[in-house]
């Protein structure tokens, strides 16, 4: 049974949240329970978030956020706590979960590139091969970040600019438009793609400089802590160490206090979006489908958070690199179940859909179906997973104890023992006595790397294959 975290009543919620919750809504809406298995879902809900760090939902443990909408989602299905993104970028990661492929095999190495032609996207395949009608609405960025023309799908909501503030707004009523309009015999597999908590890389501009006091003096005593891994290794590749320097608050010369404040900001990005996701599962109970959808949830990366000195993305370390998933389904999927054994990804979730409406995954998949690992709590057939960074420069593998991460032509590699290490504070890489975990890792990235299918235009396929 998943471990009760503290639920904060609205009234403690208000306290923390301040002004910000003024734009937050109190959601009532109740998931039905176990209903006879169906064959396939009638309808399929896909939601992602984006830059969502992991440890943001308070039905998982994290008291700074008010999130009753994903709690819901947790409490009625399976969430996986060991879930990666294939790559820390908005397109890249995005590719990927709409195409179970890599993102040197989509293409989407970087932001703003197309996938390419011959891989079918989870819309096409499930419009052409299942008699889905497919509709999208919100942030679609493969390439163009908000669009009218997404191959596959009837778009009913571009989003608005690239603000998820009243954006997001816009994509949870045409869903709900959507769903209160539409033909309760027809099929439909909707996505329902939200800009927050994105916007915190806005707010990060407008603060880049610490200021003398405080914006907002009053909240001083209801700011988070900073995280037991605000440090980092001196032993990181110079790739990593650099993009540090970079940052916003290495810029703005941040104290802690200005860390703690961002931190604050951000969980408050979470509450907006969740307020918006609780309307579209509002609409979906309101109108009885409920019982018969197949709910996914996910985002396409996180965020750093102060972990590691670190915000934004683009980073190996888990902040940036894992991300919520949670698959819910009344009568067919567990509930209440989180899941801390198995490793997945975002290249899981075309085959897991898939699976779930009873058709073949497209071939070249590079995911699998987690269908049995959520039902009978079998382990997968691959032990590890990989997440790509920095235009094809830089790897990241993820076995059942140990990641390590590799930058391309840096001699510095990092091996994390994430049993005794889980905030990747001490790098084992340096230390002879792992020297067979180091060598079996690049063995592991070897043999990945080498059952891929790269598209021809992305930089650097044989370094990877040849480490």
């Amino acid at each position: 049974m998943r471990p009760r975290a503290h639920r904060m009543n609205r009234r403690e919620f208000v306290k923390i949240a301040g002004a910000a919750t003024t734009a937050m809504s109190t959601l009532s809406f109740s998931i039905a329970r176990a209903t006879p298995a169906k064959k396939r879902p009638k309808h399929i809900l896909l939601i992602i978030t984006d830059q969502q760090h992991l440890d943001t939902i308070q039905a998982n443990g994290c008291p700074y956020v008010y999130t009753p909408a994903m709690d819901k989602l947790a409490e009625s299905g399976v969430a996986f706590q060991n879930s990666y993104c294939t790559n820390p970028v908005c397109s890249p990661a995005r590719s990927s979960i709409f195409t179970g492929r890599t993102t040197c095999e989509t293409g989407v190495y970087r932001n703003g590139r197309a996938i390419r032609d011959d891989i079918p996207n989870l819309g096409q395949w499930l419009s052409e091969k299942a008699g889905y009608e497919s509709v999208y609405a919100g942030k679609w960025h493969i390439p163009a970040t908000y669009t009218q023309f997404i191959p596959g799908f009837k778009v009913i909501n571009t989003g608005i600019s690239g603000l998820g503030y009243y954006g997001d707004i816009a994509v949870s009523r045409a869903c709900e438009g959507y769903i209160r309009n539409h033909d309760p015999e027809q099929p439909f597999f909707m996505v329902a793609s939200f800009m927050q908590p994105h916007d915190i890389c806005e707010w990060l501009r407008l603060n880049t400089e610490n200021p003398v006091d405080l914006r907002y003096e009053a909240i001083r005593d209801e700011l988070p802590p900073l995280p037991l891994n605000f440090g980092y290794d001196e032993h990181e590749p110079q790739a990593i160490r650099e993009r540090r320097e970079r940052t916003d608050p290495a810029i703005g010369k941040w104290d802690n206090d200005q860390w703690r404040y961002y931190r604050w900001s951000y969980f408050r990005h979470i509450d907006f979006v969740d307020a918006e996701i609780g309307r579209v599962l509002q609409a979906l109970e309101d109108f009885g489908y409920l019982n018969d959808t197949l709910v996914v949830f996910t985002s396409d990366h996180g965020e750093g958070m102060a972990h590691h000195h670190m915000v934004r993305k683009h980073s190996p370390y888990d902040e940036a690199s894992r991300v919520p998933l949670i698959f819910s389904w009344p009568g067919e999927i567990p509930e209440n179940v989180t899941d801390n054994r198995h490793l997945v990804s975002g290249l899981d979730i075309m085959p897991t859909i898939c699976d779930y409406v009873g058709i073949s995954a497209p071939a070249g998949i590079k995911g699998q179906s987690l269908r049995k690992m959520m039902s009978e709590q079998v382990d997968r057939e691959q032990p590890f997973t990989v997440t790509e960074l920095v235009d094809n420069t830089q790897r990241m593998v993820r076995s059942q104890r140990y990641k390590y991460i590799h930058c391309k032509d840096d001699p510095m590699e990092m091996l994390f023992d994430m049993q005794e290490d889980p905030g990747e504070t001490e790098n084992l890489a340096v230390n002879s006595a792992y020297a067979s975990q180091l060598s079996e890792h690049r063995r592991l990235l070897r043999q990945w790397e080498r059952r891929l299918d790269p598209s021809k235009d992305v930089p650097h396929v044989d370094y990877w294959r040849n480490i």
